[in-house]
């Protein structure tokens, strides 16, 4: 019995050890990157492989095998695909739903039919970012694009913006890129050339450019043209003060911090798609509004809310200080690490912005507590009607699945899960099952997010959807496959 487990384990491990250069060649070559349930498989190693597969047991109840996802992957590959998304997980459903009487190549090539050959899409990258500050988000938004940046096609890190630290400042900027105390190592190479002010990770050139003045920089000197500048010094963040951000070779502006006045503040996945492009400059917003705005907008959608109050327990920051000592707010001078600090938070206003048509009256208050990362949001909420817990769970299960909400808002039913175990998730909001609490038209929902990492992949979604270069996911949801035309459909 024990030999037949391990024998299935290794035939799924050499399974999924043949699905990585298939999705490396498809995501380099051809700009197609490939899913799992929303989940991208890009990169990823074989237990991350089989891991994702494994969460599949939420959505069909069972596992999905590799050995059924292999067979798509292969098909996908002898495709004249162009730019676009592919979620195996959602082929698989679609071709157990509709696909009787087919091979599955020929399944595949009917569902993708509008981006193979002459219909495909054109690439539209590279667009040139550069990042204005190199701090814990700076850092981490900077492993992300340099991730990313395996097709060519997409968003390229040229420069990073910073202060002149001293003689060893690039050497210093390095170290803190290939090590963090919370997320670990950098997962590549990194070479440093003082000479020409450069670091290389992984292949990716990035210049710094040493200034304390946007206004004095032309980043065309620097072969940067039409960029996307994402400010996460958080200095500045109105729109005057952002504006000095234009200068030739910036396009626009992305701040990852709230904006003040009418700056839009965006929440990727709820107010995304109603951006006005044509405009230059964009917030963020914090990282406990992309954390409480999602499910926020589920329920809303589901239950109304009448009104609720948001209490977030959330993890010290670079703005307090190690060991007391003067701080302009009241609170946050006292000591991090030594001290539970009560302090305000913006998050709730701000939902305003990102959902305007919101009318529920939200409050809100936070606590520091000393944690490096990794904050919990409780929402206490005031429903329209009635519901059961069962009812608000399973709903937002599917959300979290399915749906615009599923690359923002996930889900867990583990019972033993502490807030360390959030570090790295790429989802703004992660919802904790077995701490919600239901009665009647009150629910109390405990909101786990990873406030460096979460957050920072949000501040690359809502980069990317500016850039124009986010390409749709097939298959769509709703969509179903047509019947192929002719005789061979391969």
């Amino acid at each position: 019995m024990t030999t037949g487990h391990l024998d299935r384990w290794n035939a799924q491990e050499a399974a999924a050890e043949a699905m990585i250069p298939i999705i490396g060649t498809l995501y380099r070559d051809k700009g197609v990157t490939i899913l799992l349930h929303s989940r991208s498989l890009v990169n990823k190693s074989v237990i991350s492989i089989l891991r994702t597969h494994r969460f599949a047991r939420q959505i069909e109840g069972e596992e999905l095998s590799v050995d059924e996802t292999l067979p798509f992957l292969q098909a996908l590959s002898h495709l004249d695909l162009g730019p676009c998304k592919v979620d195996l997980g959602r082929l698989v459903t679609a071709y157990r739903a509709e696909g009787a009487g087919r091979s599955v190549a020929e399944f595949t090539a009917a569902t993708l039919a509008e981006v193979i050959g002459g219909d495909a899409p054109h690439a539209q990258g590279p667009r040139d970012v550069v990042l204005y500050g190199f701090g814990r988000i700076g850092r981490l938004v900077a492993r992300l694009l340099i991730e990313k940046a395996g097709s060519g096609n997409g968003l390229r890190l040229r420069a990073v913006v910073v202060r002149k630290g001293g003689d060893e400042d690039l050497d210093k900027r390095a170290s803190l890129l290939r090590r963090d105390s919370v997320h670990g190592a950098f997962n590549g190479t990194i070479k440093v050339d003082n000479e020409s002010n450069t670091i290389t990770a992984n292949g990716n050139v990035i210049e710094f450019i040493y200034s304390d003045d946007p206004t004095s920089i032309d980043y065309t000197e620097h072969g940067i043209t039409d960029a996307i500048l994402i400010d996460n010094t958080g200095r500045w963040r109105d729109r005057a003060g952002l504006s000095q951000h234009l200068r030739p070779g910036i396009a626009k502006v992305v701040l990852t911090a709230p904006g003040k006045g009418d700056i839009p503040n965006i929440v990727h996945g709820v107010n995304h798609r109603a951006l006005d492009l044509s405009q230059e400059i964009f917030s963020c917003a914090s990282c406990t509004t992309n954390a409480i705005v999602p499910p926020l907008k589920a329920m809303d959608d589901e239950f109304g809310i009448v009104r609720g109050h948001v209490e977030t327990v959330h993890s010290f920051t670079n703005d307090q200080n190690l060991l007391d000592n003067y701080h302009k707010a009241d609170r946050r001078g006292r000591s991090a690490p030594f001290n539970l600090v009560l302090t305000e938070t913006g998050a709730a206003s701000a939902v305003a912005k990102a959902m305007p048509d919101f009318q529920a009256r939200i409050t809100g208050n936070s606590i520091r507590v000393p944690t490096p990362d990794v904050s919990v949001a409780i929402l206490n909420l005031q429903l329209k009607r009635e519901t059961s817990r069962e009812e608000v769970l399973e709903y937002l299960r599917q959300a979290s699945l399915e749906g615009p909400l599923s690359r923002n808002l996930d889900y867990t039913a583990a019972t033993d899960v502490v807030s360390s175990d959030f570090i790295g998730s790429r989802a703004a909001a992660i919802i904790d099952a077995n701490a919600a609490i239901v009665e009647g038209d009150t629910a109390i929902l405990y909101v786990w997010y990873d406030n460096e990492f979460g957050y920072s992949c949000q501040v690359v979604r809502t980069v990317q959807y500016i850039s124009g270069i986010e390409y749709p996911t097939y298959p769509p949801e709703t969509a179903r496959v047509p019947e192929p035309v002719g005789a061979d459909a391969s």
